[in-house]
């Protein structure tokens, strides 16, 4: 008994403590004091609030949105200021504050226009709104905005109403796992969505939902994690990676970041270093068991994760530096920086993979505001609010093609008024205009057109535009005309252009089926599968081969297969492990 008043004495001080004195700043993962009140807070809610009653779609960071949020505490104003500062540029700003007046007399001092910020008065206890703000849904794709607040897994109840805050403040529907079966935890540093229906989280979200947690909650099976995940955010596809040794906090954010459907940013340290093995295993267990939602192999693209200025990592006591915790604002990507030496490299690299993008480093690094010892960074302390009646195009991005032959230039377009038209728009490297080819809709909201490449080894660069019923316009990518996707045209064997197109085998290693997707194959295919030794094991022919392969493995068969592909395109070979 006398233990249990002690709790609560500790538990009624420090919340007043952090309720008045939002000066002294919270670290991202828990305090000595939260961890001795944790046991004794009350994480779940009375309130039931059923799933949405309609199919929804959680929203990828890069579409496009109307409202950036951050919380302002004043121990970090100069990092604040220049998000506000590039958020205005993109779209509305909401920033939380009890003191409304010095925020704004700071902005205004700094040059900071403030026609797009919004004030919000309410109390908070912390800066790292990632975790404990609401995301992004719409129902039926593209219909109506609401937001899903998840049990926020720390002991800091102002933090936790925000996402209510921010409904009520934009008279915006809100769902919440906080009650019955659906009482789930999860943090929104740990997720991370590609807007149709796949999303990428460590296995934290299988630890602070298991049998004895902290908070309260139910237990719950992996499966019913993804039920709960499918029901209030779409989510089709829930890939879960081991959690990193020496990232204590265990997010994604961390270390990886989706570029785009199936482009991901990974943090590479050198061999051996860190939790570089672990992100690689990691890395591996993605590449071999699934595809990005166009059937392709996902693109892995590695950034160096910077040391401290003595040449510590994580593992030999350096903060936990990264340049994957940046976000999308629309145009505008800011991400965290560190010293000019390290970084520059980075944002080059940046520069390359996100054409059209401004790209805003922000310090996060110095000895006034090191937010990164406090083991977060520039995604960890904003958040977004995705547009009212978005109009998404979808778009596989063709890579590579051979010159001088013709390509179908396919997309998904939708709008809740309907499309009105679609255009299709590429120029040779070079040249500055832009040639408009009209797409028509070959129904089912798909939209098309053919083109035919110059016979010359010259690059294309394009992009989509579409104009929605009710006059919105989007380009894609969003960037567009000053960003583009790149075409490689080569003069490519037939063989070397199958390899391309013919996929590796997922998942891999495998013990009864594997896929592979064929992508553009055309004519029949003959399809054969040997051991080791070259021996055949099975063979068969498949008419019509374009699109995704299914192949049942025999239980007999053991260790390493070949599985061979001949058609029109001469031979194409693929390897699986057969566990």
């Amino acid at each position: 008994m006398k233990n249990k008043y002690f709790k609560f004495l500790l538990l009624t001080v420090f919340f007043s403590s952090v309720a008045f004195s939002q000066q002294k700043t919270l670290p991202k993962g828990l305090t000595e004091a939260e961890k001795e009140i944790i046991a004794d807070y009350q994480f779940t809610s009375n309130k039931i609030t059923p799933p949405p009653s309609t199919p929804v779609r959680a929203a990828a960071e890069w579409e496009e949105v109307e409202y950036l949020v951050v919380s302002w505490d004043s121990s970090f104003p100069n990092i604040l200021r220049q998000i506000v500062e590039a958020g205005v540029e993109e779209c509305k700003v909401i920033i939380t504050t009890t003191n409304q007046a010095s925020v704004e007399s700071y902005l205004q001092s700094e040059g900071v226009d403030l026609t797009n910020v919004i004030f919000l008065d309410e109390q908070f206890d912390t800066i790292w709104i990632r975790d404990y703000g609401g995301n992004t849904i719409y129902s039926n794709e593209v219909g109506e905005r609401a937001i899903v607040d998840w049990i926020y897994n720390r002991p800091r109840p102002n933090d936790d109403v925000i996402p209510t805050a921010h409904s009520n403040l934009l008279g915006l529907p809100i769902y919440t796992t906080t009650s019955g079966t659906n009482d789930l935890v999860n943090t929104g540093g740990n997720y991370m969505s590609d807007g149709m229906g796949n999303a990428f989280a460590s296995e934290l979200v299988l630890d602070e939902n298991a049998p004895g947690n902290p908070y309260g909650v139910s237990s719950k099976t992996e499966s019913e994690i993804d039920a709960i995940m499918y029901e209030y955010m779409g989510i089709e596809n829930y890939i879960k990676m081991e959690t990193l040794p020496y990232d204590g906090i265990h997010h994604i954010d961390m270390h990886m970041k989706l570029l785009d459907e199936e482009t991901i940013l990974v943090s590479e340290y050198p061999e051996g270093v860190a939790d570089g093995p672990q992100i690689q295993q990691n890395i591996d267990y993605v590449l071999n068991n699934f595809q990005s939602p166009f059937g392709t192999p996902y693109k892995i693209k590695w950034i160096p994760a910077p040391p401290s200025p003595s040449g510590a990592y994580p593992d030999t006591g350096g903060s936990y530096r990264t340049y994957s915790n940046m976000i999308f604002v629309n145009k505008t990507v800011m991400v965290p920086t560190y010293r000019p030496e390290v970084d520059q490299q980075a944002l080059d690299y940046l520069e390359e993979l996100l054409p059209g993008y401004n790209i805003v480093p922000i310090d996060v690094d110095n000895s006034g505001e090191n937010l990164i010892s406090l083991s977060g960074a520039i995604h960890c302390i904003s958040h977004t609010i995705g547009v009212e009646n978005p109009l998404w195009i979808v778009h596989n991005p063709i890579e590579e093609a051979q010159a001088g032959s013709s390509l179908d230039i396919n997309a998904m377009i939708k709008h809740n008024s309907g499309i009105s038209s679609a255009e299709f728009y590429w120029r040779e490297v070079g040249v500055t205009d832009y040639t408009e080819v009209q797409m028509t809709s070959s129904g089912d909201d798909n939209w098309t057109t053919s083109f035919t490449l110059p016979s010359e080894d010259i690059d294309i660069e394009y992009y989509i535009h579409a104009e929605a019923n009710s006059g919105k316009t989007i380009n894609r990518p969003i960037v567009a005309p000053e960003g583009y996707w790149t075409i490689d045209t080569a003069t490519l064997s037939t063989e070397e252009w199958a390899e391309n197109n013919i996929s590796s085998a997922y998942p891999n290693p495998a013990t009864d089926e594997v896929n592979f997707n064929l992508n553009a194959i055309e004519g029949p295919v003959e399809l054969s599968v040997y051991n080791i030794l070259g021996q055949k094991l099975y063979n068969t022919t498949i008419a019509d081969a374009n699109g995704t392969i299914n192949l049942k493995l025999n239980p007999s068969w053991k260790g390493t297969l070949f599985v061979t592909f001949n058609g029109r395109f001469g031979q194409v070979n693929k390897k699986v492990l057969k566990l």
